[in-house]
Parts: structure tokens; sequence; C-alpha cells
């Protein structure tokens, strides 16, 4: 049984989240939650622990095949699919190859269910990555929707990953793909990390600084998913990131400021390179090389008004609490 609305008069539309049970996918529950929804919840694991709306759905799956799962589909008002291995790893060529894997067998095993099923949705909301746009140099290039796919893995992937959207996507589905940028917000993504180098001393340039960051805050983005489905003007390609990005030396200052920390001692690129190495296991170039990009179709076409547009804001909102955002 679904359920049910305060009143108990109707079932709560239903918005079915791939890959949803990460850092992501639980704002996005919380904010539908909020605003009237539950969220049906396919992971490969059964559900983590409490801190969940109480109308959660959940399925288990593999990101594959078919399976139960495909019935959480029926009758939903769209499908979001945020399935990724992170990309916050070693690019050995195992992990490569799950990278890509990951983000092309969703795409499938979604479109194979929605065909087998009487009353798919009719919007299907893509994550995707603004790095398809590689690392452009001169690196303040200015990048938008319009800007060709880069050189290297990360555009190769991105390729690779929308075309897996528009080769399974449904006749009459509407689709939209999400090219996300750096996310900020309290309870997960690298923020949690670098929020806590900065509080013990650490939060200083990296690499060289100029290295520019496309970033966007956690309820920016839960709100553009929102309109996104809901709004039938939205179709296509979007980048979806904040209006004003910043360069490395900017962001490491403005997340000082937030955490009322003094000047951290730089950390030089060979240290950067060494300690990904060494400790963190990690690619480097996450943190060493970056893009500038900006939502031209978000604020130009569609009017989007960004809660938080400047970084001070955002990271004021996110250092000052850990309750959750509106």
């Amino acid at each position: 049984m679904l359920p049910t609305d305060n009143l108990g008069s109707a079932p709560l539309p239903r918005i079915v989240i791939a890959g949803g049970s990460g850092f992501l996918g639980r704002g996005l529950a919380w904010y539908l939650a909020e605003h009237g929804y539950q969220a049906a919840i396919l992971s490969r694991s059964p559900k983590p622990d409490s801190n969940w709306p109480k109308n959660t759905q959940w399925y288990i799956w593999d990101g594959r095949g078919a399976g139960d799962w495909a019935r959480c589909l029926e009758g939903a008002q769209a499908v979001v699919n945020l399935v990724g291995r992170s990309v916050d790893c070693r690019k050995t060529p195992a992990n490569k190859k799950v990278i890509l894997e990951s983000r092309i067998h969703s795409c499938e095993a979604l479109g194979s269910a929605m065909r087998a099923i009487d009353n798919p949705p009719p919007v299907w909301l893509q994550s995707a990555t603004a790095h398809i746009v590689g690392d452009p140099i001169p690196e303040d290039t200015l990048c938008d929707e319009t800007t060709p796919p880069g050189i290297g893995m990360a555009p190769e992937v991105g390729t690779a990953w929308e075309q897996a959207l528009n080769e399974n996507v449904l006749k009459n589905q509407r689709a939209v793909i999400m090219r996300i940028s750096f996310v900020l917000g309290r309870d997960g993504g690298a923020l949690k990390r670098l929020g806590f180098m900065t509080r013990i001393g650490l939060g200083g340039t990296v690499g060289t600084g100029t290295q520019w960051i496309s970033w966007i805050h956690q309820n920016d983005l839960n709100r553009l998913c929102l309109a996104m489905m809901t709004d039938a003007s939205y179709r296509g390609v979007y980048i979806v990131t904040a209006p004003e990005p910043i360069t490395n030396r900017d962001f490491m200052k403005a997340l000082r400021k937030a955490y009322h920390r003094p000047w951290s001692p730089p950390a030089p690129t060979f240290g950067v390179r060494l300690a990904c190495r060494l400790l963190l296991n990690t690619d480097p170039e996450l943190a060493l090389l970056g893009r500038r990009c900006i939502p031209k179709r978000l604020t130009e076409q569609h009017g989007f008004r960004f809660e938080f547009p400047q970084i001070d804001l955002a990271m004021a909102d996110l250092a000052s609490s850990s309750k959750p955002t509106d």
C-alpha cells in the first residue's frame, strides 16, 4: 500500500531515485518529502539507517538487470537517475571500467524496465557531469551548454553517459540531462572533508589556486530538480552550477571565513600529489584542475533564481548549523 497524505485521501506522488542512497539522494528525498512527494529509492544495499523521511520506499537493485524493483516505476511522476561509481578514487583501469559501466548499465536497466510497464514516468532526470568539457586551456575559459566535450577520461565517460540516456529514454518521455558540478552540502560530499581540514588549520590554497571551481549549493540543486520534474519547459542538456564560479584560492578563503579560521599554509602541487597517492588513495587532478562553468540555459531561458548565487552566502549557510536545509 502506498503512503497517503495527511488527510489519508490519496497516495502521495512518487519520485523514483535510482542510486539514491547517498549524499545527493538523501537530500533530495527529504526535500521532496517536505514538498508533498514520496521518494522510492533504488539501491544496491538495504536502507542504511533511520535518517530518512518516514514515507520513503526502498527497493534493492543491482543497477544492471530487471527485477521486482521495476514495479516502483509504474505510475511514478518522475525518475531521477543518480547512479555512478564515485570518481573520488585512483584512476586504475579497473576503477575506470566500473566508473563507466555503472553509468551506462543503470540507464539500460531503467530504460528496459520502463518499456515493460504500462504507465512509466513521463519525466527522466539524468545526472551527468560538468567535467564533460574537460580541463580547458586557458583555464579561465568560460564554459556553458554549447561548449563541446573535451579530451580525457571524464569527457569520454560524460559523453558515453549522456548517449546511454538518449538511447534508452522512451519516445514520449521528457528527458533532462543535468551536468552537475561540485555540490556543497552539510551532510556529505567533498565539503565534509574540506570543512574538517579547514577546522583543524589545513584550509589553505590547493596547488596554484588558479584552478576554477564550479559549484552549487545542495538546496539549489534540490529546488532545480523539482522545477525540472514539474515544469515541461525544461528539456535537454543543462549545466547545473551556481552562476558565479570561483578560483580555488577564493574558494578556500571563503571556507576559512565561514569556519572562522585564519590564514592557512598553502598545499603545494607536489604535496597534494603525494598525499593523494599515499594517504587519500584518490586522483590529485580532482583538486588540482578545474573548469569555469556557467548555467546559461537556467538563467537566460528559464530565469531560475538561485537562493545561493555567491560562495560566501553558500558557505555561511552550510557552516551555520547542522540542521538540514529547507
